[in-house]
């Protein structure tokens, strides 16, 4: 193993040897003996860490100077951890788009195609994911020193949580937006009294009056006629278009800035900042007002949903089985984008919120438990938004399938436009709304949080005082500075753009197919699952070990594979076609995570020397931490050891050590 930079601890050699006097595992099964099991580096392979190496060849004392590694912060309680990736992975996905896919791929059916997909994609990646930052103490770049060749994986995760992290705040403003401008006693996007409104904009008109072909000619309302019904829109369209976006004709005329938005966009970036600023001591107090208020009000959305006419249909409507649609190969392909959406799976923030738990901690309990939790609230906000949909269709005399949409339509067209309809309409609106931002201001201030986490990960010799605040405002305002291209008219374009490429379900699959491969094959599944077992004490399932060597990454080349053949260009509304150039820019962001890890681990193997092999080798050789064995004797500061093979005996002072626990038998 390379020599690194030296850590806080010092060695004391009594009696004099050749030999090396202390091993660490270096690519095989983990040593039995004592003195093997324990940990002496601590960091990077490449810059990042130190090592208690380097033995005085008189036997004197080595001491090495303590270059100020702060201690990896823990949760304060667990209870932190399981909110904090309840907020994280619970979010505006489960509540806009799987009711939608739920509906549209055969009501209940759908459930046995998402279920399948749970237990052989969606659970085995997040205990992954978890379990590599606990067992490793880092964020989702030097996680991934358990096989240094493939730290690429890591870049890339960084490129893509950034990504999220630069658009996604973009759906919290709208909805703090449309959250202030709930408080009003008539709400703005109900009329069409309004100055962006057009003569086309028509507030209520009943269907069912045009459905005889006689009365085509008959004015209706607002001298219309059914036969102008095609042209006509309503005023929530009207307000999200031309007030809200105020949307320009094409991503190539960006035209002018809403100020209002811009003013949002800052507030939100604001209110993000002080949420992760400290770290997890404080974001794991916050997250229990943004992870538990959304269900409170959803509970109420439900309880009011279903006292409303037409409920009942839209509820049958969303659980309804049509079991034909078991065989179209789109439902199985849209439940596996979906699983990937939902659990935030390949994103590395998952793995920064592992790295703070206890090394002790039960990380596979919790998976299923935070997989319950985010599937089941996927259910159940289908049943209240398919309620109030319900009640909307009746409202206008039309099918549900003709109100029913999936993303920013639902939350900032549909919606709105039922909660109109609603007695005392401003209260449900900014119930809604303030739900919106809340499930996604914990999924925002958690990315960023791991993806500031992989930074300073990297930079463990800095150590200012306020490192950590510094690193976080530069973070919220370069992606600020981004985000400006949004809050124009044609901003809308740019964040479709991001949307469909940077964060596809392309680049995600594409994630978590290597952290299975890498892990599975490079690393050995085997020999991961006895380091879950050292943590947790006892072994899990052998289903998992079998999902991350066979099964899951089958899955995820079947599904990404699909998504290349069916590969459709980006279009706004289904009619702006965007521009060669756009593609181009769209192409450039996917890339640019995917081609981190080829380019890095041809970058490493071209550096190194040596043959193939031994450059495979070396660079495959995990770079483990000290903190790997502080969980049984964190007080344990001088230990004696006996080298393996000689009588030399070794004094280590001033380091966190402790004997690893045999691996449990199943």
């Amino acid at each position: 193993m390379e020599t690194l930079p030296a850590s806080s601890c010092s060695l004391v050699l009594l009696e004099n040897t050749e030999k090396s006097p202390l091993l660490m595992s270096n690519g095989g099964s983990h040593p039995p003996a004592a003195a093997a099991n324990v940990s002496l580096v601590e960091g990077s392979g490449e810059g990042g860490g130190g090592a208690c190496v380097g033995l005085d060849k008189k036997g004197g004392v080595v001491t090495r100077p303590k270059p100020g590694y702060p201690e990896r912060e823990t949760w304060t309680r667990q209870m932190d951890f399981i909110m904090s990736c309840v907020g994280f992975a619970v979010g505006l996905g489960n509540v806009w788009r799987f009711p939608y896919l739920c509906y549209k791929n055969g009501g209940g059916v759908f459930l046995i195609p998402y279920m399948l997909i749970v237990f052989v994609g969606g659970i085995p990646i997040f205990f992954l994911e978890i379990a590599l930052g606990q067992f490793m103490k880092a964020g989702s770049i030097n996680v991934w020193n358990i096989a240094p060749l493939f730290k690429g994986l890591g870049y890339a995760s960084m490129v893509i949580v950034f990504f999220c992290n630069t658009y996604y705040i973009m759906v919290l403003t709208w909805a703090f937006y449309y959250l202030i401008k709930s408080f009003n006693s008539v709400l703005p996007w109900s009329t069409c009294d309004n100055v962006w409104n057009t003569p086309s904009c028509i507030e209520a008109f009943h269907h069912q009056q045009c459905r005889n072909s006689s009365l085509a000619n008959i004015t209706i309302a607002n001298n219309m006629t059914c036969d102008d019904l095609a042209n006509s829109r309503s005023p929530v369209i009207e307000f999200w278009e031309n007030k809200v976006l105020n949307i320009s004709p094409g991503l190539d005329v960006p035209g002018s800035f809403h100020w209002e938005l811009m003013l949002c966009l800052m507030f939100v970036w604001v209110l993000v900042y002080f949420c992760v600023w400290k770290g997890v001591k404080s974001t794991g107090k916050i997250v229990y007002v943004t992870a538990i208020f959304p269900y409170v009000v959803l509970v109420i959305l439900l309880v009011r949903g279903v006292t409303l006419p037409g409920a009942y249909d839209g509820i049958m409507y969303f659980i309804k089985p049509d079991w034909s649609k078991l065989q179209e190969a789109q439902v199985w392909i849209d439940a596996g984008t979906q699983i990937f959406f939902s659990y935030a799976i390949g994103l590395g923030a998952l793995t920064a919120l592992g790295s703070y738990n206890r090394f002790t901690n039960d990380c596979y309990k919790d998976a299923f438990i935070l997989a319950l939790i985010n599937s089941g609230t996927s259910f159940f906000a289908g049943f209240v938004v398919f309620a109030i949909l319900g009640f909307m269709a009746n409202e206008q005399g039309v099918d549900i399938s003709q109100v029913a949409e999936s993303g920013p339509g639902l939350a900032f067209i549909a919606y709105p436009k039922a909660v109109s309809l609603m007695p005392v309409a401003p209260l449900w609106a900014a119930l809604f709304f303030l739900m919106l931002l809340l499930l996604g201001l914990d999924s925002q201030f958690v990315g960023v949080e791991g993806f500031v986490t992989g930074i300073l990960d990297l930079l463990p010799q800095y150590d200012h005082r306020y490192k950590r605040e510094i690193s976080v405002a530069i973070c919220c305002l370069l992606c600020f500075i981004i985000d400006l291209s949004m809050v124009t008219q044609g901003g809308m374009y740019v964040f479709q753009l991001f949307d469909y490429y940077s964060a596809s379900g392309m680049t995600l699959l594409w994630q978590a197919f290597w952290e299975c491969i890498i892990v599975a094959w490079v690393y050995g599944a085997d020999r991961f699952m006895d380091d879950v077992a050292r943590m947790i004490g006892y072994r899990p399932c052998p289903w998992m070990k079998w999902c991350w060597s066979f099964i899951t990454p089958c899955v995820c080349l079947a599904i990404f594979l699909f998504h290349l053949i069916n590969y459709k260009p980006l279009t706004y509304n289904n009619v702006y076609v965007y521009p060669w150039w756009g593609e181009v820019i769209g192409w450039c962001m996917a890339l640019s995570s995917m081609l981190c890890i080829p380019v890095s681990v041809l970058y490493k193997l071209f550096r190194a020397k040596g043959t193939f092999k031994e450059r495979w080798a070396h660079l495959t050789t995990p770079v483990w931490g000290a903190h790997h064995l502080e969980y049984m004797a964190p007080d344990v500061k001088d230990l004696a050891l006996i080298s393996p093979g000689t009588d030399d005996i070794i004094i280590l002072r001033e380091c966190h050590v402790v004997w690893a626990p045999p691996i449990p038998e199943l």
